[in-house]
């Protein structure tokens, strides 16, 4: 008997709404096991970790604070994985947009008026980001690189670079050696709402929902979904699948470049660091949570900011490791991946001798 896997014909939405719920609780009992072997008990630790993330206003406001970033991202990641673009380069692209942010703060202050400096720090930070992202999509439509690898890369050229600025060039000389650059004007601060919480959160709520409607009810959505799905026939019904890609990995890359923007213009209101903080690679188990679907991935992230904010908690009343938010987020990809396969496909049981008879009955026949 030989087992061997089958694409599904049709996907059920049970399916859909399902397999997200259960490898979180799958991801659970994972981690459960992996806290009896650190001598905690599972339902304290996660109960610490659900009071630190939303126990109070104040922790749902810092929660909120680290969801921000985690949306924008993971709208982004969004876009490109529809198209089956692989881009792991969001977290390049959220510094490249701080970076770019802090250049117009900075300097750009001096010539522009205090009404339209935020709005351009936030549109040169988008660019940044789409620019950023547009590389690798080039690379890909007309050389047929591998977008994997070289989004991967480009995360530690932009890390690097950023590194570079606050710790050299840009470094603040009244700073007292802090690695980072001066402050940024007032008037290229995002305001906030409660604590920490700024308005980057309805921006980044009213970006998802204008994206569920392109993707749901728009002929490029179809078309997105349709290269996604099948890049060869999208090209025998006259998609242009390389204007495509590479109109979406910008978008891609604008909305992960306006994620940097609001870390440097509403939390730090300066370029240093601790702007990278993994919300680009977190922003991929967001994606795939929430099976690509924008508002879905709005809940999603929060849910994953509450793992990073809850994981401090547990440090602090558990002993435990401030790490074990991300060793949970870990946890939860594998058992969505392994979720999504049998989504897709099913598992088809071949007895070999049946098949070598009827391959023996073909030869005969002819």
């Amino acid at each position: 008997m030989q087992l061997v896997f089958e694409k599904r014909k049709a996907v059920s939405r049970r399916a859909i709404v399902l397999v997200p719920i259960l490898s979180f609780i799958v991801s659970l009992i994972l981690t459960g096991f992996l806290l009896l072997a650190f001598k905690a008990n599972p339902f304290r630790t996660y109960m610490a970790m659900f009071i630190g993330a939303f126990g109070s206003w104040s922790n749902f406001t810092e929660t909120l604070v680290k969801a921000t970033p985690l949306m924008l991202t993971g709208l982004g990641v969004t876009i490109a994985f529809k198209l089956r673009f692989w881009n792991i380069g969001a977290e390049g692209q959220l510094v490249f947009g701080g970076v770019a942010a802090a250049w117009v703060a900075l300097f750009w202050s001096p010539f522009l008026p205090a009404w339209s400096l935020l709005p351009m720090v936030m549109l040169v930070g988008m660019m940044a980001g789409a620019v950023w992202a547009g590389i690798p999509a080039l690379l890909k439509t007309r050389l047929n690189v591998d977008e994997t690898l070289v989004t991967l890369m480009m995360n530690y050229i932009a890390i690097l670079f950023a590194e570079g600025l606050y710790y050299g060039a840009w470094r603040d000389p009244e700073g007292y050696g802090f690695p980072g650059t001066k402050l940024f004007p007032e008037a290229a601060w995002l305001p906030r709402f409660s604590g920490r919480a700024h308005v980057g959160l309805f921006i980044a709520i009213g970006i998802g929902l204008l994206l569920w409607v392109a993707m749901n009810r728009t002929k490029w959505g179809f078309e997105l979904n349709m290269i996604g799905k099948n890049k060869k026939a999208a090209r025998c019904l006259g998609v242009n699948v390389k204007r495509n890609i590479l109109v979406a990995l910008l978008i891609s890359g604008a909305l992960s470049g306006l994620a940097g923007v609001s870390e440097v213009t509403a939390i730090s209101h300066r370029l240093q660091q601790g702007l990278t903080m993994g919300y680009g690679y977190t922003a991929i188990i967001v994606a795939w949570l929430s099976q690509l679907n924008p508002i879905a991935g709005l809940f999603v992230a929060i849910l994953m900011a509450g793992l990073l904010v809850g994981g401090d908690q547990v440090q602090m009343m558990m002993g435990l490791p401030a790490a074990m938010g991300l060793v949970l987020q870990g946890m939860i990809l594998f058992p969505m991946l392994a979720g999504s396969l049998f989504t897709e496909y099913r598992i088809k049981r071949i007895d070999p001798r049946n098949s070598r008879a009827a391959e023996s009955n073909e030869e005969l026949s002819v």
